[in-house]
């Protein structure tokens, strides 16, 4: 019953960024086919950012109103949502409309900020709830979390989403680019002559340009993948409301906890004495006496948990592209990949090897924030940052931004195993910081990469860096 249990609150984790997360992954085919071409992160960020109204109500009605939200009905509506969003994203992402003299992709914002409503106010729903299970849970929940954003991209490459190949582009003064026709000029064992009898007087010149390679399926299969994975965590969550035994686990923690504290406060052992309780006033002692922690604690861990999330939600994940496909799209697609990998393993390594100390936390994220230190200046060195064209380069890149996931997922973990014992209140502003970390981070980098443009990107098949 336990495994059962642990699988259904890893599959509801997947539930929290799975949409947002397959969006993202699916950007270079959708900018082929939208009118938007590559502006269309830009308007995703801002479209993605508005969406934080949804968290941001939940959180005042948390604050103002206690007791007056379930999180219950409206985690269903989120999962639901989020399904049908998905579904009908298959159908018609790639509907336009006119709007000012240009066509845009107005269904495909919509259903975005749908999408996006989603899965922000996830972050304040989500986690609260899983303050009625035991500890041991939340890390399982955890390891969901980072397969939001693992399963997509092993779609994704199944897909060949984002694949590029390098391709002869042969240009004159009076005709116009033509990589297919090159490719037909210089197959294998051309003969010479053949190709001076094609370029000759028009003094052509040919250079190698990145192409998108042809997908192995559409992006009405992805998003139909999408939407199975949500209708999958919404099954999952109707049957956790099922599992009674999760439910008597959580009390048996509470009480052990209880028992716990009164053998090491010796001076409320007048509280155990037999006699009628009254049980508002119990759990008000219990709440103080699992909350050891004092307010300048609280504050150092709510904003350490919001300057993780920026770091790992907006900032660098604005610059992975530039600082990466300047070492080739391999090295690009390895550290997508495997960055996404380390989350969920972190956190499942956080089961075996936990440590709560703030101090250790602490030193982890600076170790954590060098790692993206590194990540960002590749980013501003591009297109030619250290090492390009060197295979030591391209290690570095990869187990950079591998670290970088790595050591700010067990930050971020071991926070929120640090809140949940201290109250549900607290999970529900933990919420609130990852959010607000969130958008911070984006609101930061939107000026500095699409207005400012202190960022530029590489093709790898024609940069020419010195050596």
């Amino acid at each position: 019953m336990a495994l059962l249990i642990h699988l259904l609150v890893c599959t509801f984790g997947m539930g929290s960024w799975v949409a947002i997360n397959g969006l993202w992954v699916e950007l270079p085919l959708l900018v082929t086919e939208l009118p938007e071409g590559w502006f269309l992160p830009s308007y995703l960020t801002v479209v993605i950012q508005l969406a934080n109204v949804g968290p941001l109500l939940v959180t005042l009605l948390h604050h103002f109103r206690p007791g007056y939200l379930s999180e219950v009905p409206i985690v269903f509506t989120v999962l639901g949502v989020g399904t049908i969003a998905c579904t009908l994203f298959a159908f018609f992402w790639n509907v336009t409309f006119w709007v000012l003299g240009s066509q845009h992709s107005i269904t495909f914002m919509v259903l975005t900020f749908f999408l996006a409503l989603v899965d922000c106010t996830s972050s304040v729903t989500f986690l609260p709830f899983m303050s009625r299970l035991p500890t041991h849970y939340l890390t399982t929940f955890f390891i969901g979390e980072g397969l939001s954003g693992l399963l997509p991209a092993l779609v994704a490459l199944a897909q060949g989403s984002g694949l590029t190949t390098c391709v002869n582009v042969t240009m004159t003064s009076d005709t116009t680019p033509s990589p297919e026709t090159t490719r037909n000029i210089y197959p294998q064992g051309v003969n010479s002559s053949f190709m001076s009898d094609l370029t000759g007087p028009a003094s052509p010149m040919v250079h190698l340009e990145s192409r998108y390679l042809p997908a192995n399926f559409s992006p009405l299969v992805f998003f139909l993948l999408l939407s199975s994975m949500m209708a999958c965590c919404f099954v999952a969550f109707f049957l956790l409301q099922h599992q009674a035994r999760p439910w008597e686990a959580s009390i048996e923690d509470l009480l052990t906890s209880q028992v716990t504290l009164h053998s090491i406060q010796p001076r409320e052992e007048e509280d155990l004495s037999p006699g009628p309780v009254d049980s508002s006033k119990g759990q008000g002692d219990l709440e103080e006496k699992t909350a050891p922690y004092h307010s300048a604690r609280l504050a150092f861990i709510y904003t350490l948990v919001a300057f993780v999330n920026a770091l790992t939600n907006g900032v660098l994940p604005s610059v992975q592209t530039y600082s990466c496909l300047s070492y080739g799209p391999v090295a690009y697609h390895l550290s997508a990949t495997l960055s996404s990998m380390a989350s969920p393993l972190t956190c499942l390594l956080s089961m075996f090897l936990a440590n709560r100390s703030l101090t250790f936390l602490g030193v982890l994220t600076v170790l954590g924030t060098s790692f993206g230190a590194y990540n960002m200046a590749m980013a501003v060195m591009s297109p030619c940052p250290l090492l390009q064209g060197h295979w030591g380069g391209e290690v570095l890149i990869v187990v950079s931004w591998v670290l970088f996931i790595g050591c700010l997922s067990y930050v971020k973990v071991m926070l929120g195993v640090i809140l949940r014992d201290h109250s549900r209140s607290a999970l529900v502003w933990c919420g609130a910081a990852v959010q607000l970390g969130s958008l911070l981070g984006a609101l930061l980098m939107f000026p500095l990469v699409n207005v400012l443009r202190l960022f530029s990107s590489a093709d790898f098949c024609s940069l020419q860096c010195s050596t």
